[in-house]
């Protein structure tokens, strides 16, 4: 049997048994959002206490693979919110079932995205996930679907764009000030930790490593995989150009106003991070055209600098025929003949403005700033940078079907099976 046809066939069964699957999700409330966050670490942590704090949204659920976390987290939520102490769920399933719940913020490691959001849909909630939005690019078009088909609001958590002064230096890069802008530079400039290699050992009692490795490949426990370190592992993460980068891809993206691309020319090795067990590049030059556009997007990466690249860690520079404009997280400037300073403008960056957006969306009031499909075209700029770097090749895609040209290799990692009850579908 056809690997594809097992997988759908695997995928139908474990959507029967799923406690959601006869269920209808509830419509968005009129008053306040009741949002559970899955995965409560890290970025979980920020969008709990962003949640718990806005106006229209209250945190009522916790859910994350280790019960250790809930008793300070829950006390955490409750301060924020006059006392309301949020329910606390292991298993993502058995929270997904209870109806009361309105939408999911997704703060998982990458691998775990695609199939809560999926899940999330199915069951008739609102999903805001966190970037990547996808391990791989099928699963990116899966979610989309799953949106779509389910009619919910999925905003993918590119905060920048919602914030204000990103918003006001895209609309000068579109006004033509800068002339025509051919060429777009998205970098990501910064110091990052290594990953020494450590022994597996037993799984804490507190923690249900099956659900945590979910569609990835079953491996014995190691705190490599389970800590921060799982960005660095092809199984979990997408490497920095799909952490940190993904953010500055959106935006140069944005600001040359394409979609996905038509070919990804991609160079990435590990320059200085010798003798550890990262698997990703910790150096990374990526060239992106698009089609039926003169556009050029090109991706810098080098996670060994204790300085910044134009002033900022991470952006990005639009290059015009009269000027250019570099846009950073804490302000832009444009720069224009004979190296002149234009202006320059601070700002300051939150990511409030994005979860008020997404609650402002879910109760039917706005439009997500950054809808699924927004955050998949731009993810897959971050997986075909990728694999092109793997390869060592150039690759050409198709946007209207999302495939490789020419390349079966290539074409045989735009996905992946998934493993046991944790299978991505075929069909949502």
């Amino acid at each position: 049997m056809p690997i594809h046809r097992r997988q759908a066939i695997a995928a139908t069964l474990a959507a029967s048994t799923l406690p959601w699957a006869n269920a209808t999700g509830k419509a968005a409330p009129s008053d306040r959002l009741n949002i559970a966050v899955v995965g409560i670490r890290g970025r979980g942590r920020a969008l709990l206490s962003g949640f718990a704090q806005l106006k229209g949204s209250q945190v009522t659920h916790l859910c994350d693979v280790n019960t250790e976390y809930f008793p300070a987290i829950s006390r955490q939520v409750a301060d924020l919110q006059g006392g309301k102490v949020p329910e606390c769920v292991q298993d993502i399933r058995k929270l997904l079932a209870i109806q009361s719940i309105d939408a999911i913020a997704v703060a998982t490691p990458d691998h775990w995205h695609a199939l809560a959001t999926i899940w999330g849909c199915q069951a008739g909630k609102h999903v805001y996930v966190e970037k990547p939005c996808s391990h791989n690019i099928v699963e990116g078009r899966r979610m989309v679907e799953a949106a779509r088909k389910y009619q919910r609001v999925v905003q993918v958590g590119t905060q920048s764009r919602s914030a204000p002064h990103m918003m006001e230096a895209i609309a000068y890069v579109k006004s033509g000030k800068l002339g025509e802008v051919h060429m777009a530079r998205a970098f990501n400039s910064q110091l990052r930790r290594r990953v020494p290699a450590v022994a597996d050992t037993p799984i804490p009692a507190t923690l249900d490593w099956d659900i945590w490795q979910g569609p990835a490949p079953k491996r014995a426990f190691n705190t490599n995989r389970y800590s921060y370190g799982w960005r660095w592992y092809w199984d979990y993460g997408t490497g920095d150009m799909g952490n940190d980068g993904v953010h500055d891809l959106d935006i140069a993206r944005w600001g040359l106003g394409v979609g996905a691309p038509s070919a990804a020319h991609g160079f990435g090795t590990k320059l200085v991070f010798q003798g550890d067990t990262q698997e990703t590049p910790d150096t990374q030059s990526v060239l992106f055209t698009f089609p039926d556009s003169d556009k050029v997007l090109h991706f810098d990466q080098r996670l060994w600098t204790p300085y910044h690249m134009e002033g900022y860690e991470n952006g990005v520079v639009f290059y015009g025929t009269l000027a250019y404009l570099v846009l950073g997280r804490s302000g832009w400037r444009v720069i224009e003949k004979g190296n002149k300073l234009a202006f320059e403008k601070k700002a300051s960056f939150s990511e409030k403005p994005h979860l008020e957006n997404f609650v402002q969306a879910c109760m039917g009031k706005a439009k997500p700033n950054c809808d699924i499909l927004e955050g998949h075209h731009s993810t897959i700029l971050a997986h075909l940078g990728n694999l092109s770097s793997r390869l060592g090749r150039p690759l050409k895609f198709n946007p209207a079907d999302e495939s490789i040209l020419g390349d079966g290799e290539a074409s045989a990692l735009l996905g992946r099976q998934g493993r046991g009850g944790f299978v991505i579908p075929d069909k949502v």
